[in-house]
């Protein structure tokens, strides 16, 4: 990926240790409870790219995540949501897969152009290796379920994976949507509490699994989210290449 630029921001690749610890210690604020000095690190950092989003002038670090490329979904094991997820149901898809992660955004940073910026760079990711399936766990703050019936609910009647890409459980602690969400969910109420990424993902025609990993270290709730990209709507696909710098000015 080369460096892109929209607006402020400028986003690229971390280029050594030094980038990757920058990225961390964000991610350390964002899911470790803002302690001065904590970074947030795991032993998938190693086998992914990690992507920094930074202001243009000053190189404040505003927003990161990172992806990890797979050859097809026979190593679907071998990624960070395997180990909360059974993704069997993935292993038959025979194109290459690009997992995101970690994405997160410094504190009162809301600038639409951040997140604009950064599906223009995993855009790019996603067409160098011609992915077929983006995917990855979409974090809701917190781990009180009851605090977003209306998002869960409206995504179990309107999002949920095809059944044969379905992922299963696999963790010690979760939710169904269904179950935890709001019979009559109210739209407008869960389109607010939808964390920005996973409104984005739904947004494409994403889809999500059928119940919410509750990730008591972290403290947060996960929810598996994925994007088959061929099915992403031409004109939105158009506008994420121009943003990426492989499309039509």
């Amino acid at each position: 990926m080369q460096p892109m630029r929209r607006g402020r921001y400028l986003a690229r690749l971390a280029g050594g240790g030094r980038d990757v610890e920058r990225a961390q210690m964000l991610r350390g604020h964002a899911f470790r409870g803002g302690a001065v000095g904590a970074r947030d690190t795991d032993r998938f950092d190693n086998l992914c790219r990690h992507v920094l989003i930074e202001e243009a002038e000053g190189g404040a670090l505003v927003a990161t995540f990172r992806l990890m490329p797979l050859g097809s979904g026979r190593e679907i094991g071998q990624c960070y949501s395997a180990q909360v997820y059974d993704l069997s149901a993935l292993e038959r898809m025979d194109r290459p897969m690009l997992e995101l992660g970690r994405f997160c955004l410094a504190p009162g940073q809301r600038d639409p152009d951040i997140l604009r910026l950064a599906w223009g760079a995993i855009t790019a990711e996603v067409d160098a290796i011609s992915a077929g399936l983006l995917f990855g766990c979409s974090s809701f703050a917190g781990t009180d379920a009851a605090i977003y019936r209306d998002a869960f609910g409206w995504l179990a009647t309107r999002h949920l994976a095809p059944p044969d890409l379905r992922p299963a459980r696999r963790a010690p602690e979760s939710v169904a949507l269904a179950e935890g969400g709001a019979a009559e969910p109210d739209p407008g109420r869960a389109l607010r509490t939808l964390p920005p990424l996973l409104r984005a993902y739904v947004g494409m025609g994403g889809w999500v699994g059928d119940h919410a990993v509750i990730d008591r270290e972290l403290g947060t709730m996960h929810v598996f989210t994925g994007l088959e990209v061929d099915r992403v709507p031409a004109a939105r696909a158009r506008s994420l290449r121009i943003v990426a710098g492989s499309g039509p000015a």
